[in-house]
């Protein structure tokens, strides 16, 4: 059951769940992915030539609107595709780019989560200083043109927080007129870890006051190094999560994790990992669908083991059953 909402601002801290689920149902046991990327990266030049990742896949009506984060080698920005069928894409081009002289820098306005939500694309995406991130928040109505709030919405936290040193990798869910951000917090020790905060406007946010969420993994594992771009949905009773764990070489594969309120997690599973050339060292970002035949799951791929960029990028698609 949820709490009282006591939103005044991007820096409270309160105690919360999402609504309860029962927890039962099936679990998911297999990600079967398309063997060629469904999005490339640009020809030399173009904003997204040597990195297109990060997609965030959201509906309008019958077609698809993927706002997908491009590097050119020293900037990163928003792109749009759009698709009948979440396969073939078309490209737009930049949509939205960093604004030097504000609080967002020159090196990102990217690595974002979108919903269309009240006749709106609502868009949140990692800016700021590339050592100290926040999150910012953008409104379009036609996915092209974007309006930003002029400060960021998400902040790192308080001197020895668990965020202290940088919150990115949004993600976000509706739930009866209630926004959830899933998000990535970097401490001091540069511990990559997930937590979570809501907001009744998109703006206006609170952390829940417990997190991190879910932790790094055991030695040895393939989230020991960091974890990162959470993709949350309900299906089967429960709350599921897709999430990047790097490991200690930098190789990235996804995670499965399971909740019944949206905040207690259990890791599930295996992690998945890439199965050719284009993808054989990082898979990450995912952006996700349920449905009635499985979840439909866009996502980064890499060739290069990285924690960040130069990748070789494209973004390929699969369904998790």
């Amino acid at each position: 059951m949820l709490l009282p909402l006591l939103f005044s601002g991007c820096g409270r801290y309160t105690g919360f769940t999402l609504p309860a689920l029962d927890g039962g149902g099936a679990a998911y046991s297999r990600l079967e992915l398309r063997p060629a990327p469904v999005l490339s990266r640009g020809a030399p030049g173009e904003f997204d030539s040597i990195d297109a990742l990060n997609p965030a896949v959201v509906k309008r009506g019958d077609a698809y609107f993927n706002f997908y984060s491009g590097y050119d080698g020293k900037t990163w920005h928003t792109g749009l595709a759009t698709s009948a069928d979440g396969i073939a894409w078309r490209k737009y081009g930049k949509v939205l780019s960093p604004s030097p002289a504000t609080w967002e820098g020159s090196y990102i306005a990217a690595n974002g989560a979108a919903l269309f939500s009240g006749g709106a694309f609502l868009y949140w995406y990692h800016a700021g200083p590339r050592e100290l991130p926040s999150i910012g928040f953008a409104r379009s109505t036609d996915g092209q043109s974007w309006t930003k709030h002029p400060t960021p919405v998400l902040t790192p936290g308080p001197r020895g927080s668990w965020d202290e040193r940088g919150v990115a990798d949004p993600y976000a869910i509706e739930i009866d007129g209630v926004f959830y951000l899933y998000f990535l917090g970097q401490d001091r020790a540069r511990r990559q870890r997930l937590g979570v905060a809501r907001s009744r406007d998109g703006v206006k946010w609170e952390k829940l006051r417990t997190n991190p969420i879910l932790e790094l993994g055991d030695r040895g594992g393939f989230d020991e190094r960091g974890l990162g771009e959470p993709a949350v949905w309900q299906a089967n009773g429960s709350y599921w999560m897709l999430y990047t764990g790097r490991d200690a070489k930098e190789h990235r594969r996804l995670g499965l994790a399971r909740s019944a309120d949206g905040v207690a997690w259990r890791k599930t599973g295996t992690p998945f990992a890439g199965t050719e050339e284009w993808n054989g060292k990082v898979i990450c970002d995912p952006s996700v669908e349920p449905g009635p035949e499985g979840v439909r799951v866009w996502f980064g791929g890499g060739d290069v083991a990285s924690p960040d960029e130069n990748l070789h990028g494209q973004i390929g698609f699969g369904v998790l059953r």
